[in-house]
């Protein structure tokens, strides 16, 4: 480790994830080792971190098995890496406070935004993914090691609440929209919109060049259109096809970028023109759906499956943000002792965008 760490703090306040379970299962400790950056690592001075549907998920042990939907299971389907108690935090935005050795000391005191994924892959695949919050520890925290490539010095007068909303989301969403080979000039219906990933996905959309239609709930289209939405459609209509070819004056829809799944599923496929592409990254209105096989076929559909991004995806992402082709949506801050509350806002989903969680120690600044 190097000397630059003599400094620093012997502990920190964090939130820990001590197993599968409720709320009760997120404890939030004063005194946590800070850790020690290992060869070719940075030690980041977490100032605020972005929450996700993931972190949620993990905490209920929600993803199921191939064998079992209902079974008690983690993230990952290719073998578990999460091991309790984990800190758990994807989106982590700060100041690296020391390196380990074989990282330049002129890197300290860079302010970073943080490629959550653990690639574990010299290549693009995303075979054997995993992510910093689930296989190593994350960013609610004050302090968290970070490989020193995943620290990128991000060019922009955003602050770091702002920069914080970007990372998972918008990972994910242009992951998704790559996957689907979403192309300038196309149509792309994006359900859940309103949300950290859906918000992203509109707005890459339109770094694309293509034109998106948002499906939202109540009270949220305004904030949609206002990022981008060529047309947003309010969730819950009784003919959700009927009510996006009216949205579109009876154009096709290319792709669906869908993040809810569940009983409006059949209905998407519907909504795609023939040799459509639907991607999916998440499911928060149900992962086990109906699926027709004779739509799929009959209609030449193309269904993908995606989850975090590429190397390239993200430094897309960085470009985006210095060229100001996406922004940033806080839908609220919280103090990381107020952690609890953070995640009961984030479940009842009344807010447009990110929540971000800052360490009381910042809170000022």
């Amino acid at each position: 480790m190097n000397a630059m760490t003599k400094n620093l703090p012997a502990t920190m306040s964090a939130v820990l994830l001590t197993g599968h379970g409720g709320p009760e299962k997120l404890v939030y400790r004063t005194d946590v080792k800070v850790p020690s950056p290992a060869t070719g690592e940075v030690l980041v001075k977490v100032s605020a971190c972005g929450m996700n549907n993931t972190d949620v998920w993990v905490r209920q042990g929600a993803y199921g098995t191939e064998e079992d939907a209902a079974a008690v299971s983690t993230w990952r389907r290719q073998g578990n890496t999460l091991t309790f108690p984990r800190i758990q935090g994807t989106d982590t935005v700060g100041t690296i406070a020391a390196v380990g050795d074989g990282v330049s000391p002129d890197r300290v005191g860079e302010r970073v935004m943080v490629d959550f994924s653990i690639y574990n892959s010299d290549d693009d695949s995303l075979a054997d993914i995993d992510y910093m919050g689930h296989g190593r520890d994350g960013g609610y925290a004050e302090y968290q090691t970070v490989p020193a490539e995943n620290a990128h010095v991000v060019d922009t007068e955003l602050n770091d609440i702002e920069l914080a909303t970007f990372c998972c989301a918008y990972l994910t969403g242009e992951q998704m929209l790559d996957r689907a080979a979403l192309k300038a000039g196309e149509r792309v219906l994006v359900t859940g919109a309103s949300g950290g990933v859906g918000s992203g996905i509109v707005q890459l959309a339109r770094a694309r060049g293509a034109i998106p239609y948002a499906v939202v709930g109540k009270g949220k289209e305004q904030a949609v259109r206002d990022i981008g939405a060529e047309a947003v459609i309010t969730r819950g209509v009784a003919d959700l096809p009927a009510a996006v070819n009216e949205a579109t004056g009876g154009r096709p829809i290319d792709v669906v970028a869908d993040l809810v799944g569940g009983a409006i599923f059949n209905d998407l496929l519907r909504i795609l023109r023939p040799e459509g592409r639907y991607t999916t990254a998440g499911a928060i209105a149900g992962p086990v759906v109906q699926l027709d096989l004779r739509t799929m076929y009959l209609k030449q559909l193309q269904l993908h499956g995606s989850s975090q991004g590429t190397r390239a995806d993200f430094r897309r992402i960085v470009r985006y943000i210095e060229a100001q082709k996406i922004r940033p949506l806080v839908g609220g801050v919280y103090r990381l002792s107020d952690f609890h509350k953070a995640q009961a806002d984030f479940i009842a989903k009344d807010f447009v965008g990110k929540l971000v969680v800052v360490p009381d120690a910042m809170w000022s600044k």
